[in-house]
This record gives C-alpha cells, structure tokens and sequence, in this order.
C-alpha cells in the first residue's frame, strides 16, 4: 500500500515537533491485515470511519503507525487511532499538556484555476501562422494543450474580458474537472475586439472565487493572458497601478494570479510588478516569474509551465480534525527539503486559509526535480489553530 497520497513525497507536520513513523500496514507483506485496504473518507475533517485502532490515510485507506505489537519508541507514544504521538521534547522534558502534537499528512492538491483571457482587438493579431487569440485557445484546448491533458486532475474554468457594455462583462465557463469541452466552446463562440479593462475584470473573477469558492484544500488561481497594457473601458488611460493593486487584493483575498503576457506589447516591468503583486511578494523577496507567449509554441509552453508548478509546489495539509497553520505565524514553522532547511517567504509561504503550503523558486525546481523528495515541517502550538 501507498502510505502518501503525493507520488514519492513524505509530508509530515506536528504542532509541536516532527516525526516519520512507518506504516505498520506496509510491513505485512506476508500476512496482510485486510482493514489495512478498508476504504475511507480522507477529506480534511471527516469523521474517522476506520476500525479502532486505525486512522484514515490521504490515500483513503485504513492505516496505523502503532499497535500491541508496533511500538512507536522513545518519547512518543500510540494514540487510539493507531498514530505516533510526541510526548517528549528534543532535550528530553514533557511537553505542555497544552500542546498535543498535532499529526498532519500530504494531500493531493486540486487546484481551482480560471484563466482570465484578453479578448482585445488586438489579439486578433498575428502570432506564428495564427493568430493570438487562436494560439491561446489552442494552447488550452488543442490536442496538446494544458486543459486537454489535465482537465481531470484540475478544476479548470475561463472567463473572456474586454470592454464589452455594460463593461467588464466577463464571459465565462465555471469551474469544473472535464472541461475541455465547455472552454474550448467558449473560447471559439466568439472573437477579439474591444479595449483592455484589466483590474475590474480581476475583480470580478476573484468576486467569483468568492460567490463560489473551491472545494475545501483546492487552492485558487488565476492565469491572467493579456496581450497589451491595461486601460479603461473606453479604450483610453494607463491603469497599471490599478492593474497591480487588483492582483495584490486577488491574492490578499487567497487567490494567487500568474500573469503571461500574450506577444510583446507589454512591458517587462508591468509583467514583473503584476507577477510579484499576484504572488504576494514583499520588498526584498526574490521576484515571483511571469511568463511569455510570443509565439505559439513559446505560449503553449508558458501554460504548461504554470500548472505544472502549481500541481508540482503546492502541497495541502491537514490535521485530520481541522486544524489548519495560522498565516499570521507561520514563520515560525520550520520547513525542510531533502534534509535542508528552507527560508520562510523566499522558499515557502503558507496560503490565506492555512490548509496549503507553496514552495517556491529554486525550491520548487528542487522538489521538482527530485526523484524521491522529502518534506517535513513543524511549527510551535502557537501557529496551529485547533
């Protein structure tokens, strides 16, 4: 059996100190124990479904660290769930009864993501031997495109933006795994023209994560494809300061937006200040990417590359009985990869809500690139909300 739900990735929390214990039920390869295949219900916050003795893996299967039999050893002890609890500290003293560690696993994440596409006049322009417009819809949906191959792995849906009255009307396709079918009819049910009203039309693709918010642990994104500059409504004015305020509130608000500029009538500068706002980026953090198209194999590649990382480098955690880490205090956690510390805010954040965990940059390639990576963290009581 499977003990993690992450191909490869060991992903182990404790509130209050960090410990792998293996599975007991992955030692009975001889005389396997059938509740060791029992099937349960692994979303974050359901009730315990298993046998007594027993706790619900992120696979779905009943699972122990511990029983008569499988001690946990020193300093920590086998709860009746069958889990390895802590009950002493590094150096030996009793942890405060206060403090139980709390034991979160890896989870699967789903992301929610909308892509946001300019439907400007100007995307009627040339890009290869097409044209914009049809280069992105063919990145997405073509036989090869990023929705085609993982409509079913990630809750995808669309929205169409330009200055059409009343303005911005977005366009749109709700979210949903399966969906190849529905952008790619959304996408060529209409065509470019209009201007470029760039920060109403995020607002109301984040004011739509909030009417309808994604599953619990799916965190939510926005792929901003835009081919120009920002302006108003009527076609005329600079609304780069706008634009970058409304991608800094998308992500205040727990929706993280990539922005891939669609040829080169954007500057580099907007395409990095966009990036760094919708990736929560403070003065003196490495800058967040942002990604080009300027022609369609470099645009197809571009997709590809940003749900790769968010499928690759976002990792849910859950406590099992709802515990989730408090942003707020987040930095006092410790995150390692392959045994090395990481650095809080340049290496790893912790999303609004608490439940999901990016790596980020050079971190990201790492654990990208890693045939087996590792991942454990741990964080004081303080930063564990109960």
């Amino acid at each position: 059996m499977t003990r993690y739900a992450l191909p490869s990735l060991l992903f182990g929390l404790a509130a209050c100190g960090a410990k792998t214990n293996p599975s007991i039920c992955d030692q009975q390869s001889l005389n396997p124990n059938p509740v060791c295949n029992t099937a349960c219900d692994q979303t974050p916050g359901a009730p315990n479904t298993c046998p007594a003795g027993y706790h619900c893996s992120p696979d779905g299967a009943c699972d122990a660290q511990c029983d008569a039999t499988h001690s946990c050893g020193d300093g920590y002890t086998c709860t009746v769930d069958g889990v390895c609890e802590q009950t002493t500290g590094p150096t030996g003293p009793d942890i405060d009864a206060n403090c139980p560690a709390v034991h979160f696993a890896a989870m699967p994440v789903t992301p929610s993501v909308t892509f946001l596409i300019d439907r400007s006049g100007s995307m009627d322009e040339s890009s290869g031997n097409t044209t914009k417009y049809k280069a992105v819809r063919n990145a997405l949906t073509g036989t090869n495109g990023v929705v085609t191959t993982l409509e079913n792995q990630v809750y995808f849906g669309a929205s169409l933006f330009s200055s059409d009255d009343p303005c911005p009307t977005l366009q749109s396709v709700p979210r949903a795994k399966g969906n190849k079918a529905a952008i790619d009819g959304l996408i060529g049910s209409t065509g470019p023209g209009g201007s470029t009203p760039t920060p109403p039309s995020i607002d109301k693709a984040v004011a739509d994560f909030t009417a309808t918010p994604p599953p619990m642990g799916s965190p939510g994104v926005i792929v901003l494809a835009t081919d120009g500059e920002p302006n108003a409504c009527d076609g005329n004015g600079d609304t780069k300061p706008e634009s970058v305020m409304a991608a800094k509130k998308a992500y205040a608000a727990g929706v993280k937006l990539f922005i891939l500029g669609v040829g080169d009538g954007i500057s580099t500068q907007h395409l990095q200040d966009m990036a760094n706002a919708g990736a929560g980026v403070q003065a003196g953090q490495p800058n967040a990417p942002y990604y080009l198209g300027n022609d369609p194999a470099q645009l197809a590649q571009s997709f590809q590359a940003i749900i790769g990382g968010v499928l690759s480098c976002d990792l849910a955690i859950s406590g099992g009985s709802g515990q989730t880490v408090d942003p707020g205090n987040a930095s006092a956690g410790t995150v390692t990869l392959n045994g090395t510390p990481l650095m809080y805010g340049t290496d790893w954040t912790v999303d609004a809500n608490g439940m999901v965990i990016h790596i980020l940059g050079a971190a990201c390639n790492t654990l990208k690139a890693s045939s087996s990576p590792t991942v454990e963290a741990s964080f004081p009581c303080g930063s564990v909300i109960f």
